[in-house]
């Protein structure tokens, strides 16, 4: 009898972080260890306090002279007002240091780690995921899914358009990324009801944030700190920045509906069509959902006051993870007390809600744990010594191509746009200098290149948000590989335009 050949079976995301990890210690055994002297702004003593790579502490005098000598161009008020408050790079001060090889030990350690550095977020998905086992089980979530299906019928492409456009928007704007790990969930049934694929939905989702953050106007996390840290004023290139958005919103949202249209006219054409009832057994509510009642409006009406709370919150009053896991546990008990769940009801249901979310949790963990060997390993720096002597002295426009591809690698090693920021932007920016061109072009290069690594990396989201709606890193790989490659040619067109113009 002939053996049926087993089909290959693309790995889980747990496996897929492993194999990074262990290529991240490897790498640490291949590139020497190097720092950088970092400098910090102590406020209570008004002293800015070096630490040089060797770790010896010197204090110095907190004003613009201290700047002036160690060739930092920030302004000092930046430091004064808290606007930077992590250690930046101080040009000309990278040494090497003495090995820290990352062996079998640190690699067994650095998910252990990871999970306890990201402890915060990994929190909030399990608070979040206990609301939503709540909200399942009172059967709003299934009515309003319903009502929102029959309002949109005939018209579901407004359900793609509006979701990429609101969040591209709070990316551009304060950064929202971690946030939309609440979205999926509620989402995506919506999505399936209206007769896209799942990847339709993480596509809307993901690529709103992605696209938002890389075209950063406002946001703080980069623009802001990262213009800080050059020197700069934020608004310096904003319009640029800000028709990079708009633009590369709308070619996101063209290639999103494109995809959407084809599906809808042939399901066959789905990259997920294989996992299609498995997809569907797990997200897909009802049709035959219960009719919204007054309870419902309410329970619902609160749900989605909770996302507008945390927006202002975060974009206003300088809100993280803590407020926003206290906000959204108090929006479920408010809920449970609505809705009507005795207290058995509602522990079990938001226990077995939490539950569902545990991968998603372990994934984040796991993927700081790659960042933790990085770091430990003190390779970091050392790549960024030798980016940066690669592009000194370059023509002006094959520098600002250069710089983008440097940012997409820096961004893999380094997956915090605040921490990219103050780390590289104090060493890159005054390469600008040196060939004529403002320092808004190594922000725009900066963001760009962060915003295109962050479509792929394993150290970001995009694995945590696959985990989350049992999708594999292979199927949205193949989605994703055109339209980046678009974007990132529309994002070098963008740094020549911003370059030419400049000159």
């Amino acid at each position: 009898m002939e053996k049926k050949k087993k089909k290959f079976s693309f790995p889980t995301a747990f496996t897929v972080l492993f194999i990074v990890l262990i290529l991240a210690a490897i790498m640490t055994w291949l590139i020497p260890a190097g720092s950088y002297s970092k400098l910090q702004y102590d406020g209570d003593n008004k002293v800015f306090v070096v630490t040089d790579p060797e770790g010896n502490q010197e204090e110095l005098p907190g004003t613009k002279a201290t700047l002036d000598k160690l060739k930092v161009k920030t302004d000092i008020a930046k430091f004064k007002e808290g606007s930077i408050n992590k250690p930046i790079a101080i040009p000309g001060t990278y040494q090497k240091v003495a090995p820290h090889k990352q062996g079998v030990l640190e690699v067994v350690k650095a998910p252990i780690d990871g999970i306890y550095d990201s402890i915060d977020i990994i929190l909030f998905v399990f608070i979040i995921g206990g609301v939503i086992g709540v909200l399942n089980y009172t059967g709003a979530f299934s009515a309003g899914i319903a009502a929102l299906s029959r309002a949109t019928k005939g018209r579901e492409y407004l359900l793609i358009v509006f979701i990429t456009f609101l969040i591209a928007l709070g990316g551009t704007t304060f950064g929202m990324a971690e946030e939309t790990i609440a979205l999926y969930p509620i989402l995506i049934p919506v999505f399936l009801a209206a007769g896209y694929d799942i990847l339709v939905c993480i596509a809307a989702i993901y690529m709103g944030s992605s696209i938002g953050t890389m075209f950063s106007t406002v946001n703080p996390f980069s623009t802001v700190i990262g213009s800080n840290a050059a020197g700069i004023s934020f608004t310096n290139g904003l319009t640029f920045r800000l028709v990079g958005l708009v633009l590369g919103t709308l070619i996101t949202l063209v290639y999103i509906l494109r995809y959407a249209k084809k599906i809808k006219e042939n399901p066959d054409y789905s990259l997920v069509h294989a996992d299609k009832e498995a997809i569907e057994a797990k997200f897909k509510k009802e049709v035959e959902a219960p009719k919204l009642t007054l309870r419902f409006d309410i329970v619902l009406i609160l749900f989605i006051a909770t996302f507008v709370v945390m927006i202002y919150g975060v974009s206003q009053l300088d809100w993280w993870f803590t407020e926003m896991t206290a906000l959204f546990l108090v929006s479920g008990l408010l809920i449970g007390v609505i809705a009507g769940l005795k207290e058995k009801e509602f522990v079990e249901q938001f226990i077995a809600g939490a539950a569902d979310l545990m991968g998603v949790a372990m994934v984040i963990g796991i993927a700081r744990s790659i960042n933790i060997v990085l770091e430990n390993g003190l390779i970091s720096d050392t790549i960024l010594y030798n980016f940066s002597k690669l592009v000194t002295g370059m023509n002006p426009n094959l520098f600002i191509v250069v710089m983008l591809g440097i940012f997409i690698i820096l961004g893999f090693f380094i997956n915090s746009s605040s921490g990219l920021a103050v780390l590289s932007i104090p060493i890159m920016a005054p390469l600008a200098d040196t060939v004529g061109l403002p320092r808004e072009v190594i922000i725009s290069a900066y963001i760009y290149g962060m915003g295109l690594i962050s479509f792929i990396t394993p150290t970001g989201l995009i694995l945590a948000s696959l985990e989350m709606v049992d999708v594999t890193y292979d199927k949205w790989l193949k989605f994703i590989m055109p339209l980046m490659g678009i974007i990132a040619v529309f994002a070098a067109a963008m740094l020549l335009i911003q370059v030419n113009v400049s000159l």
